[in-house]
């Protein structure tokens, strides 16, 4: 058998075993150096839209050769996951619940993606006994969509996503370079069209192009930032307590597609739609034993909390005034203190402004008692427009 045909066999025998891998579905890109998506990055950087969360060497993020000794090939894989709850509890008065993006529902995904991962290098290595591989989800140095884009598992929308005729972009990605000469996949045609819906429907405007985004406007980055946000930034999270969906909830390619074949993907309800007063207090402990497996809790209890308090205040749930005017008295960090005042002065009522009028006094952090005096004046504001 000629070499090259080895390793076509290889691929396709790879391909037919994707599902026995729980892998739903895999492609090849080549190992070359992303010198357009180097000059991307570096226009990104100068404009100040990245996120930090990002490896901060771009030529590790776009050069596999400083990542691994003599890449041949990067083998692509997506795991589709659930867009959809069945029957989810219902946010009402008195009991008013916050959201987590679909990409954190059920088990950690970069758990899952490595295991899956892990179980097609055995395949592999079963194989080809002199494999080598370097394995990445999601926090490795490559850029998971442009590896996947060019190993054809989808196109690259104009929200910034992998999209799949298929499974649209409810999917995880991961990667792993090898020395494997796979022959590489062709990329997709783009299949947005003329479409925009997702730049229209994004609620602060970080989609500031087809495919660009402004990290820093992005609402699922902002959601988790531990510091103070900005008013209209906290108009606009909603309910939301972990990340964004709206740029691929209102795509059309999305439309009808719910993936539930993966058990230790699918989402508990409570926890992905939990009831927002009881997350005010919650211990590390009680955090980390009900949270913990989720992708959502890598930044700890602290964001979630914060939006929890800036989501009562959307919902004005009077019921809630209470239990925020113990966070304003009693929470030892400046940034719930701050954002309690926040959501009270949205709230309004008299006990809301007393507890304002008293923290006003006592608070030592600057910053958070800026917070507390814009409350006070827009109740003021309020009131007067209320006696005209």
């Amino acid at each position: 058998m000629k070499d090259g045909d080895r390793w076509m066999r290889l691929k396709e025998e790879m391909l037919d075993a994707a599902a026995s891998l729980g892998i739903d579905k895999i492609g090849v890109a080549s190992a070359d150096p992303f010198i357009e998506l180097k000059q991307i990055l570096i226009r990104h950087r100068e404009l100040g839209r990245e996120s930090g969360f990002e490896e901060p060497d771009l030529d590790k993020r776009t050069n596999p050769s400083l990542l691994f000794d003599s890449p041949q090939s990067i083998i692509a894989i997506a795991i589709a996951y659930p867009s959809k709850l069945v029957d989810p509890p219902k946010s009402e008065p008195g009991a008013r619940r916050g959201i987590i993006a679909r990409a954190s529902w059920g088990q950690d995904y970069h758990t899952v993606l490595r295991d899956r991962l892990s179980k097609l290098e055995a395949w592999l290595k079963e194989r080809v006994p002199e494999l080598r591989v370097e394995s990445m989800v999601d926090t490795g140095a490559l850029s998971d969509r442009a590896v996947a884009e060019r190993a054809g598992l989808g196109w690259g929308g104009k929200n910034c996503m992998i999209m799949n005729d298929e499974l649209g972009s409810w999917i995880y990605l991961g990667e792993m370079i090898t020395n494997l000469p796979l022959p590489p996949d062709k990329p997709l045609a783009d299949g947005c069209g003329e479409c925009t819906k997702c730049i229209d429907a994004c609620p602060t405007g970080a989609l500031v192009g087809p495919g660009q985004l402004d990290s820093k406007r992005c609402i699922s980055f902002l959601t988790q930032t531990k510091g103070f946000l900005e008013d209209e930034v906290m108009r606009k999270i909603g309910n939301r307590l972990y990340g964004c969906d709206t740029c691929q909830t209102v795509c059309p390619v999305n439309r009808r597609k719910n993936w539930t074949h993966h058990p230790e993907l699918q989402p508990d309800h409570e926890l992905v739609k939990p009831l927002l007063v009881p997350l005010l207090t919650i211990g590390n402990r009680e955090f980390k034993e009900r949270y913990g497996s989720m992708s959502s809790a890598w930044r700890g209890k602290k964001p979630i909390q914060r939006n929890a308090v800036i989501a009562l205040g959307n919902f004005k749930e009077k019921s809630a005034v209470g239990d925020l005017i113990g966070v304003l008295q009693d929470d030892p960090r400046p940034v719930m203190r701050g954002t309690a005042a926040w959501s009270l002065g949205k709230i309004g009522g008299e006990e809301a402004e007393a507890a304002l009028q008293a923290a006003v006094l006592k608070e030592t952090d600057e910053e958070a008692k800026v917070y507390i005096e814009r409350a006070m004046a827009e109740m003021a504001e309020c009131s007067e427009m209320e006696s005209i």
